[in-house]
């Protein structure tokens, strides 16, 4: 909700005005000083929609701010026309709504537009949330990244490294919406108040890493616009995706990494396919490529990178994951009931490379069971097991 500053107002006042924590309403203005608002200025009141109400016979402002359970001079600041005294019939107020609810509503057939979708709209709801885009891909996609907190500590989620895993995508977006919903409204999740964490850490989502791949997926061989035909060759002309992982190009970008590239490329598929084949080099991608820039850029304290299924999370790498990566997995195991393994067979992946090139803790889990692409009817279990995965990564 947008407002503009009157004479005598400071952010602590709109903060009380509409019993927001201080610390979200700074970081929804980021270019904002907040000792120096002038006349006139524009800003932005996180958690709050503009409702437009026609007045109607023997209304007052008094009534109405009581009818809405809201301060008198919220009216006057967004109606800074009014005059008390000469309400009249028909005329329009605008009033301020706070937002109590979940703003995502279908997660289901969750395509990379559906999800820009709902990113507008928690952008434009919660302004303290950053968006960004990270890199493009194949078919120019934008990747995005969306960002919480003001802390010093940063921690990773991202999903949908492939495509046939989309449903890790909207489990993501529900916790960035659940995220912002708590901390607006000093709601628990589980017990937990999320204040503290914003304020002290800065929680990184990709959601969508393959959008391309996803919408192949989803929508067929049409959604790969002027690649149509390729994709129907790598796929030996079925328009059925449904186990497509790869991005457009058909690499597998969870094979992409410097990581023992060439161990796991020996094993794999030697041209573009469907799953598994890792490019002719590493990095050659523009998605995986992006994602390594990102974690070069913020030097994650703990990355979680979300794929379907097995309801196992992957933690080590060659024996290079940091002691703290132990305690993390048993805190995520404890949360969730998912099975904790150190060592797999499998090189190349985004987990591997985060944790040999930054010694850092770094997870692979593998989200629910079933066969990819997991069902919708899936989505509440899996999401209630890996919220406190979520949880954990903010808390730990």
């Amino acid at each position: 909700m947008k407002i503009f500053v009157r004479q005598g107002d400071s952010l602590w006042y709109y903060s009380q005005l509409f019993n927001l924590p201080i610390s979200l309403v700074i970081a929804s203005n980021p270019t904002i000083s907040p000792s120096q608002l002038y006349v006139g200025q524009q800003i932005d009141i996180p958690g709050y929609t503009i409702h437009s109400y026609t007045i109607k016979s023997n209304d007052t402002l008094w009534n109405i701010a009581r009818n809405f359970n809201i301060p008198m001079d919220s009216l006057f600041l967004l109606n800074p026309a009014i005059q008390p005294s000469y309400l009249q019939i028909g005329q329009q107020l605008s009033i301020p709504i706070r937002v109590t609810n979940l703003i995502m509503s279908d997660v289901s057939q969750y395509t990379y537009e559906r999800m820009v979708t709902d990113i507008n709209h928690l952008v434009t709801i919660y302004p303290f949330i950053k968006r960004r885009a990270i890199g493009r891909s194949v078919l120019n996609k934008d990747i995005l990244e969306l960002e919480i907190g003001i802390g010093q500590s940063t921690r990773n989620i991202n999903g949908s490294f492939h495509a046939n895993e989309w449903i890790t995508t909207p489990i993501i977006m529900q916790f960035i919406n659940e995220y912002a919903l708590s901390i607006m409204n000093n709601q628990p999740i589980r017990g937990l108040y999320l204040l503290p964490y914003f304020e002290t850490v800065r929680l990184s989502f990709v959601p969508m890493v393959n959008p391309d791949g996803v919408n192949l997926v989803l929508n067929g061989p049409d959604a790969a616009d002027n690649l149509r035909d390729q994709v129907l060759q790598i796929n030996r002309q079925n328009p059925n995706f449904n186990s497509w992982k790869a991005n457009i190009n058909g690499v597998d970008l969870n094979n992409q990494y410097p990581a023992l590239w060439e161990t796991e490329a020996a094993r794999k598929p030697a041209s573009p396919s469907p799953s598994d084949f890792p490019g002719y080099r590493p990095l050659t991608e523009p998605e995986a490529n992006a994602m390594a820039q990102l974690a070069q850029e913020k030097n994650f304290d703990i990355m979680n990178a979300f794929h379907t299924q097995g309801k196992v999370i992957y933690w080590g790498f060659e024996g290079l994951e940091p002691a703290e990566s132990e305690a993390i997995v048993n805190e995520y195991q404890r949360v969730s009931g998912y099975l904790p393994v150190q060592f797999v067979d499998s090189y190349a992946g985004y987990k591997d490379w985060f944790i040999q090139q930054f010694r850092k803790p770094g997870f692979t889990v593998e989200l629910g069971r079933g066969t990819n692409p997991l069902p919708i009817s899936q989505f509440s279990e899996i999401y209630e097991e890996t919220l406190g995965i979520m949880l954990a990564t903010l808390y730990w």
